[in-house]
């Protein structure tokens, strides 16, 4: 051993460096016993109480139209062809006014009007607050996207479930804490939508493809056939000796957030084969969410959420399948058929749990649609859509906010993304100026420097 006297300047400060490194390094390595909730993604205490525990969001990615879902327009059949007084500047030409090819009625003792492709969804409509005074900042997919999932349009940011780990961590150290479903591939933007941005990376969403079908294709080498348990364990403690070594010597969160990655997919091995499996639910439960992709990747998100995952986000598919140019009538009934009936047994499940009350469920898409028609389907459009939310501390069986006759821009009480984005971080618990992360010389926050909480949704 090298006696104090031998040492440089340097030599001290840079051990003594090293020595609070490998401090930090091991609270990120597999412990047992109480000790076991010192990672990352150990469960943290919020700002105050919140009545959210976790989430679950749908994301309908391409957009859905407002005035054939939940934000009903009988102004559009007076004008149907006709220019509108009120005509905003579009993405694509649009023509004349567009009724909904679709009927609305009222559903619950709150008598709400609702789309008849998503009747199923309607049976619930007294726990959902609708939100009808959306605004995104343009037409476009890709910076909407960002700005719906990131909180920023333009700049790398991370996206709102890793804000939420970073908040809150996860109640299960077996299973990823933020889980991005979406059948068949990625939507728009990929990765980015579910990125740890800037914070840590071990609060980045685990990408699955539920479309994959079998348990043990859902998540890529889940299971581990060509060696015991034992020596697995084995193998990743010696990477996991080498790993501290080098990370020992340089100071990189994502070096963390790698060795955290082996361990975590060591413990998944079986409790994910568990949580994935839907067989080991009753008959009649998958009947209820109805045996497709989307009813199966529900029936998921419940089991994921029960384990305690924090933040689950239910994509529609690949691309961005809500997109519809053309023929609407039958596109946007189809894509609501996948999904009505699995939110509603969703719904229903949480209640029937007692988890509803703690879970936050949210709807909605990147932006809504035109009133007005591009051939016979709608163009994107910023200015004002729908976004509910239901649980979690949610007043049900509340509408907030109006667009205008037609449907076309938020006129009464809008509503920002970052409004919706600091009413999701309240309701977990948090002030949303005061959630924040260090990073290249500020503190930064999901709401950057705007967003009001919405508390007319608040029960």
């Amino acid at each position: 051993m090298t006696p104090i006297s031998a040492l440089s300047r340097r030599d001290v400060l840079r051990r003594s460096g090293l020595g609070l490194g490998a401090l930090g390094l091991a609270s990120l390595l597999p412990v047992s016993g109480a000790a076991a909730a010192t990672g990352p993604l150990a469960a943290k205490t919020p700002h105050f109480p919140g009545k959210a525990k976790r989430v679950i969001h749908f994301f309908l990615n391409g957009g859905p139209s407002q005035v054939d879902t939940f934000d009903p327009k009988p102004a559009l059949t007076q004008y149907a062809g006709k220019t509108l007084p009120t005509h905003l500047r579009t993405e694509r030409k649009t023509g004349g006014a567009f009724p909904s090819p679709f009927k609305f009625q009222k559903y619950g003792q709150s008598g709400i009007e609702v789309s008849e492709i998503f009747s199923e969804t309607a049976q619930h409509i007294d726990n959902i607050a609708v939100i009808r005074s959306m605004k995104a900042e343009v037409p476009n997919h890709e910076p909407s996207l960002m700005l719906m999932n990131c909180g920023d349009s333009a700049q790398p940011r991370p996206s709102v479930g890793a804000w939420v780990l970073y908040g809150l961590g996860s109640e299960n150290q077996n299973l990823p804490a933020f889980v991005a479903m979406c059948p068949g591939g990625h939507p728009i933007k990929g990765a980015e939508n579910w990125q740890s941005g800037f914070l840590p990376g071990a609060y980045q969403g685990t990408f699955v493809d539920p479309a994959r079908g079998q348990v043990s294709k859902l998540i890529e080498n889940i299971a581990h056939t060509q060696t015991t348990t034992t020596a697995q364990r084995k193998q990743l403690d010696l990477v996991a000796a080498l790993n501290r070594e080098h990370a020992s010597h340089r100071s990189d969160s994502r070096l963390d957030a790698r060795i955290e990655s082996f361990e975590l997919a060591f413990r998944m091995q079986t409790a994910a084969t568990d949580a994935f499996d839907v067989t080991r639910e009753t008959q009649a439960t998958r009947e209820r969410y109805g045996d497709t992709v989307h009813g199966r990747q529900t029936l998921i998100a419940r089991r994921l959420v029960e384990r305690g995952v924090r933040y689950v986000q239910l994509w529609h598919g690949a691309g961005q399948p809500w997109d519809h140019h053309g023929d609407i009538a039958k596109a946007h009934r189809k894509t609501a058929a996948d999904i009505d009936r699995p939110i509603s047994a969703l719904l229903a499940d949480l209640k029937r749990l007692g988890m509803l009350d703690d879970t936050l469920v949210i709807w909605g898409g990147e932006f809504g649609r035109t009133p007005t028609s591009e051939g016979s389907g709608r163009d994107h459009n910023p200015y004002g859509f729908t976004v509910w939310m239901a649980g979690g501390g949610v007043k049900g069986g509340t509408v907030y906010g109006a667009t205008d006759p037609f449907g076309f821009a938020a006129v009464e009480n809008p509503a920002t993304v970052h409004d919706l984005h600091a009413t999701i971080l309240h309701l977990l618990g948090f002030d949303h100026e005061r959630l924040t992360f260090r990073y290249a010389g500020r503190d930064f926050r999901l709401t950057d420097v705007h967003g009001n909480v919405i508390h007319n949704i608040l029960a």
